[in-house]
């Protein structure tokens, strides 16, 4: 008789890889946080605390080496779990000459063709074209890869998302549109908004299924996305997924987040990922909290070191600022 399959529930070494990538996003964002306030970083900063399960339960679902990344301005996140180096990152939103657009993007144009991270995009929604662009790059080569094309609920109401996702069915791109619900476009709760406010029926108008996640819970998202980007890549045909989630935080660092009270704040923090992934790991002895400080530890060290090699690292030089220019 053949070995039950273990479910990834069960699978202490791979939900300890997913911790760990949570609580790296998390350190760092905090981090970044302090650099902000201590005018390190410049621009503008749109923090990911609280969302850190879909970045990490969503890419830990594909193959990069034939996948593909497109998100907007809230991007730290994706760029860490698509592997890209914290320094380096950093180093980017200090202005830096060793950040991954040379400086010159800032928080929201992080960037890296090798690691298929195509960005980081700072305007609300022109990313989700992009993404139906390179799905079809992957559709004319027949690389087999997919696209996760990450964007906000402010953006979802953008025409640039309905012709995309129109076109993409018409073409039958390999692309999965996830809309990252944090509850607020701004500061404005998407409900007062939006005629529909189930976004996960949006996809029905142009024959595409989608789905609700609960992206509070990264086992449910990794699970979910690993199915939909299989269907995906087997089918050839595009996808959508709302991954309802939080962010505890302002919209951006100039943001205090008055339109909400402390216990909506409260009763989200309740639902931590973070948290939720250790209790479950601690509750089925997968975990000890020797184990959990010790992860910890590493993760808020790599983000120091972050931190002095951003602060360690050149200016730009000056005649660099007409270089990569395109017109």
């Amino acid at each position: 008789m053949a070995e039950k399959k273990k479910s990834i529930r069960e699978d202490g070494a791979f939900l300890k890889k997913l911790l760990k990538d949570m609580l790296l996003i998390r350190r760092f964002e905090e981090k970044c946080a302090r650099m902000y306030g201590l005018r390190k970083i410049g621009g503008f900063c749109h923090l990911y605390i609280g969302q850190e399960a879909v970045a990490v339960g969503s890419i830990t679902a594909l193959d990069l080496k034939k996948d593909y990344v497109v998100t907007a301005y809230r991007d730290h996140g994706h760029a860490l779990e698509c592997g890209m180096d914290p320094g380096v990152i950093m180093a980017e939103l200090f202005g830096k000459s060793s950040g991954c657009s040379r400086g010159k993007g800032g928080s929201m144009h992080l960037f890296d063709v090798e690691k298929h991270m195509f960005g980081g995009n700072g305007i609300v929604g022109a990313h989700i074209p992009i993404a139906a662009g390179i799905a079809l790059k992957i559709s004319y080569k027949k690389e087999g890869g997919v696209v996760l094309c990450f964007f906000g609920d402010g953006a979802i109401h953008q025409g640039s998302f309905h012709e995309s996702l129109n076109m993409a069915k018409i073409w039958n791109l390999p692309v999965v549109y996830i809309c990252e619900n944090n509850q607020y476009g701004m500061g404005t709760d998407f409900s007062r908004v939006s005629a529909v406010t189930d976004f996960s029926v949006m996809g029905a108008s142009y024959g595409i299924e989608g789905k609700l996640v609960n992206g509070m819970d990264v086992m449910e998202v990794y699970e979910e996305v690993l199915k939909t980007v299989s269907n995906t890549r087997k089918k050839h045909v595009p996808a959508f997924l709302e991954i309802r989630t939080y962010r505890y935080k302002g919209h951006s660092m100039s943001d205090p987040a008055k339109y909400r009270t402390a216990d909506e704040l409260d009763n989200y923090k309740k639902q931590d990922p973070i948290l939720g992934l250790k209790a479950h790991m601690l509750e089925n002895r997968m975990l000890t909290d020797d184990e959990f400080t010790a992860i910890d530890k590493n993760c808020r060290s790599a983000s120091e070191e972050a931190v002095r090699f951003a602060e360690e690292s050149p200016e730009p030089k000056i005649e660099t600022l007409y270089e990569d220019v395109l017109a």
